[in-house]
């Protein structure tokens, strides 16, 4: 067997072991077993890791770990650029999308009204999510961790907050994703893209008090919904103008 001392940083100890969290510890570690499977072996989702380090120097999830090695875990950095070390992950996303586990409804109609690409089924099966996730480059998002262990899974969030506008915020503040919002250009229902419209060709649709109050309206191609300024609009614009400047606030 081999053993070898570990200590996790930041929020990465809210998944280790009480006794764990904060110093430094040993752990046993069976022989040729990788950096990856330690670091999940002891609790923490490799999605949730942005460097590792063994005896000071960068290395990725498939390391070996030898008798010894002294191995340092960092999540996602905020205020540091590490841009000159090798980071875990062989590419960053291009494209900031997202898949949400059937338990994260609330978070994924927040994520597609600020205009992020979300899909969200409450019948997605852990498989299906991580076939997704790995097939289309998507962020998965759940509050379950042993999916995100899932080796095809190389991007994904272990979602915190347990109500959805918590969610939001954890998920925005993140991934810094305040700069990046196209607010009401996608569809909460479908996630197809929504374009404007004209008030006469849906106005047959509208409820009386819509109609008589409201001047601009977007349509939904693919589902036929048809959506208004209203007082829901007017929430979630507080909330991502909040969100807006906290990012500032920080930057």
């Amino acid at each position: 067997m081999v053993t070898a001392t570990f200590r996790f940083y930041e929020e990465l100890n809210d998944f280790l072991a009480p006794d764990r969290r904060g110093p430094e510890f040993s752990a046993t570690c069976a022989r040729r077993a990788t950096t990856k499977h330690m670091i999940e072996a002891l609790g923490v989702p490799h999605t949730e890791v942005e460097l590792v380090l063994v005896n000071g120097e960068s290395v990725g999830f498939d390391r070996l770990v030898s008798d010894g090695d002294r191995v340092a875990v960092y999540p996602k950095f905020e205020a540091l650029d590490i841009a000159p070390l090798l980071r875990v992950r062989a590419q960053p996303l291009r494209v900031t999308r997202f898949v949400a586990d059937a338990h994260l409804g609330g978070l994924a109609r927040l994520l597609r009204m600020s205009g992020f690409d979300t899909l969200h089924d409450n019948h997605f099966r852990d498989d299906e999510i991580e076939r997704i996730g790995s097939a289309e480059g998507r962020i998965v998002l759940t509050r379950d961790r042993d999916l995100l262990k899932r080796r095809a899974i190389t991007h994904g969030c272990y979602v915190h907050a347990l109500r959805s506008h918590e969610q939001l915020r954890e998920i925005f503040d993140r991934l810094d994703l305040a700069r990046s919002a196209r607010p009401f250009t996608l569809c909460l229902h479908c996630n197809s893209p929504l374009r404007p419209i004209d008030k006469a060709q849906v106005a047959a649709e509208l409820p009386n008090d819509v109609r008589a109050h409201y001047e601009r309206f977007t349509f939904c191609d693919a589902c036929g919904r048809v959506f208004w300024e209203g007082s829901h609009w007017r929430r979630m614009r507080a909330i991502l103008d909040g969100l807006a400047e906290s990012a500032s606030a920080r930057s």
